[in-house]
């Protein structure tokens, strides 16, 4: 059974170290007048993600209720996560994040936590107190199963991808709302991955084109 058990660990090791994403099709926008803002800017808050969660095929037992639960914890996480990830590395950086508990109470309590869509950019900085806001959208359709990525690993001695993913950054100013900055990426996932592991290899990737570096 020791061994059995020391078996198994070596493969969820194995793979979690091939549970990677590759870069694909990315692109960056960077406006005229991002220097300008840069320069201006000292604080800047994380919303919450905007997350959106699809199967090829529906597992059993999966309702749209659920779907939606899952969205909507995905959505914290991610932003937890981003801000974790940032704050970690706040000596880098020339701006300091407003914490998420504070940007999430402050949402809430003006009402508007859960249309955030529907609020100009302008009025959110203005809402949050701060300087610009960071608008992220993940979008995440899950194609295949672990299980699947276990046995490729397995029998093949590489990792099959069971989600694909695109994931879109923008920042916006306060004076104007207008965006200053964006970053979007497609990706592909391997078994293993969760919201932590999503944002830590995503912000590693966006890190040399994050405007905020010092």
């Amino acid at each position: 059974m020791k061994k059995l058990i020391a078996f198994l660990s070596i493969i969820v090791i194995g793979l979690q170290g091939f549970a990677q994403f590759f870069e694909s099709n990315k692109q960056v926008f960077k406006s005229p007048q991002l220097d300008l803002v840069i320069a201006k800017t000292k604080t800047v808050a994380i919303l919450p993600f905007s997350a959106k969660i699809s199967y090829k095929k529906m597992p059993k037992g999966m309702t749209l209720e659920s779907i939606k639960e899952e969205e909507k914890t995905l959505s914290q996480q991610m932003q937890q996560g981003m801000y974790t990830y940032l704050l970690r590395k706040s000596d880098d950086y020339s701006v300091s994040f407003q914490d998420v508990s504070r940007t999430n109470a402050l949402l809430k309590k003006n009402g508007i936590y859960d249309n955030l869509s529907d609020i100009l950019e302008d009025s959110l900085c203005k809402v949050l107190q701060v300087d610009a806001i960071i608008k992220s959208t993940w979008n995440y359709e899950k194609t295949g199963s672990e299980a699947g990525a276990i046995a490729s690993a397995l029998l093949l001695g590489m990792s099959k991808a069971v989600a694909t993913g695109s994931i879109v950054l923008q920042i916006n100013e306060k004076d104007k709302g207008e965006m200053v900055w964006r970053f979007y990426k497609e990706m592909n996932e391997g078994a293993f991955s969760n919201a932590n592991e999503v944002m830590e290899r995503m912000m590693r990737k966006i890190g040399r084109n994050f405007p905020f570096e010092k």
